[in-house]
């Protein structure tokens, strides 16, 4: 089942895989049995699309290894062009205009020593900052309130506040920054053996490998939803699980098509004895909370494996797993800044401000290694019956990022075209879209949403 002979892969992209492979264990063989088509790169300082590449294909090929399930494990293809488009956005949407991206608040703001970034798409973190910063709701107020601020106490303040904020750091800062050390000290995927379970997974079958799979997703924005969005385009029965008051209508579109959406109050007790029963019966639960939120619901991970011997656990949270940030609130955007991503994209195009990637990279990228790690959870529960604990972090995938070499070519991606859409409408409550045809390709099985994306909260909390 293997094509007698590849083209080399690019140096960054074959690095990148190289190292998700080895997290993994599987560097004897994946690394080979990934094929690449197209052209194109988004454009960045970093090699954004290789990284797009290899994350994708590492889902991919445990997703080929799972379906395999007691044979021989086919090769699969990534289209190149199409793995960055699907790092942007996956849909198009047809008569109708998606919500903006960002708050009238969001942004970068010159401080009194650089530059900082404030997050506020969230209510609760845009009046955290406007509160540390004396300052009404309008964006010009802020800007002159920011720029008396040094960067890094004003950073400190708004966290401690509750909200979300990152001081623009270099990447030689950043290695040097007590959170650096520990981040570069962690492996980028950490694992460990839980509980051994009862019962046997469903048989992998035909075109949608993952069905019969009951995936429980406790994650929010980006990283963890592209996870549960590809288990669900194989056929995983994914149930989402949000807080009443949470809403981020400019990514349902994009991040909910083949889910079931609920909502629970974790604060409440029998909200909190509804979600240990849909534990019960889950195969996977992925999650994105703070290291130390599901501890104090008295959900630790000892406890989960406990309510579901053989759970697959997978686990993401923004700056890492160890260090002063360990309970950090961040994004994307953030820890971009943070990390000295932005700094270096600044400094490449001879900019006066912060240049960011020109997608959500880390985000998308964990999401498939979370997804990576979700498939190989479930191919050593059925080979051992042992369940397994999981976790990376956006910042250490920023770290793998900066670590690959530069890209060798200077081809951007073509702009995107109407050929780059499947032919399928996917009605939603919003109006009609048409979804990006999957980057992926392997002999057997395809991506196929078995449910419209739609809001939040419109299914019940049961399996």
């Amino acid at each position: 089942m293997h094509a007698p002979a590849a083209s080399p892969l690019p140096p960054p992209l074959a690095s990148a895989l190289s190292a998700i492979a080895e997290a993994f264990g599987t560097e004897e063989h994946w690394p080979s049995r990934l094929r690449l088509k197209g052209v194109g790169d988004l454009p960045s300082v970093f090699p954004v699309s290789d990284l797009a590449c290899a994350s994708i294909g590492a889902a991919g090929l445990a997703l080929a290894d799972y379906a395999a399930h007691d044979g021989p494990a086919p090769d699969v293809t990534i289209d190149r062009r199409l793995a960055g488009l699907w790092f942007s956005s996956s849909f198009r949407s047809e008569g109708w205009t998606p919500p903006p991206a960002w708050d009238a608040i969001a942004g970068d703001y010159r401080c009194a020593d650089g530059w900082i970034r404030l997050h506020t798409n969230a209510p609760h973190h845009r009046a955290a900052a406007l509160k540390v910063l004396e300052t009404a709701e309008d964006r010009t107020a802020v800007a002159e309130a920011v720029a008396r601020w040094p960067g890094t106490a004003l950073e400190s303040a708004i966290v401690n506040a509750g909200g979300c904020a990152a001081h623009m750091r270099s990447a030689e800062e950043w290695a040097s920054h007590p959170q650096g050390r520990a981040v570069a000290e962690e492996p980028l995927i950490h694992h460990m053996d839980g509980a051994l379970g009862t019962g046997a997974l469903p048989t992998p079958d035909g075109i949608l490998p993952l069905k019969g799979l009951r995936v429980l997703d406790l994650t929010r924005v980006l990283a963890g939803p592209t996870a549960t969005r590809f288990l669900a385009g194989y056929g995983a029965d994914v149930l989402r699980i949000d807080p009443p008051f949470w809403d981020e209508p400019s990514l349902l579109p994009d991040m909910t098509p083949g889910k079931r959406r609920a909502r629970l109050d974790l604060t409440l007790s029998k909200d909190r004895a509804r979600l240990i029963g849909l534990m019960e019966k889950a195969d996977v639960m992925v999650h994105g909370y703070r290291s130390d939120a599901l501890d104090r619901l008295g959900l630790s991970a000892s406890e989960r494996q406990n309510i579901r011997p053989g759970l697959v656990d997978v686990a993401l949270d923004a700056y890492g797993w160890t260090g002063p940030w360990v309970q950090r609130r961040g994004f994307d955007s953030l820890v971009q800044m943070s990390t000295g991503i932005a700094e270096a994209g600044m400094r490449a195009a001879g900019a006066d401000r912060p240049v960011p990637l020109p997608v959500q990279a880390l985000d998308h990228a964990t999401g498939y290694v979370l997804a990576t790690a979700a498939l190989r959870g479930l191919a050593l529960r059925r080979c051992h019956g042992l369940g397994s604990i999981w976790r990376t972090s956006l910042a250490r995938v920023a770290t793998l990022l900066l670590s690959l070499p530069k890209s060798s070519t200077s081809l951007e991606v073509e702009p995107i075209k109407f050929e780059d859409f499947g032919s399928d409408i996917e009605s939603t409550t919003w109006g009609p879209l048409r979804r990006l045809r999957s980057p992926l390709q392997a002999p057997g099985y395809s991506m196929t949403f078995e449910r419209a994306a739609g809001p939040l909260g419109d299914a019940q909390a049961e399996w």
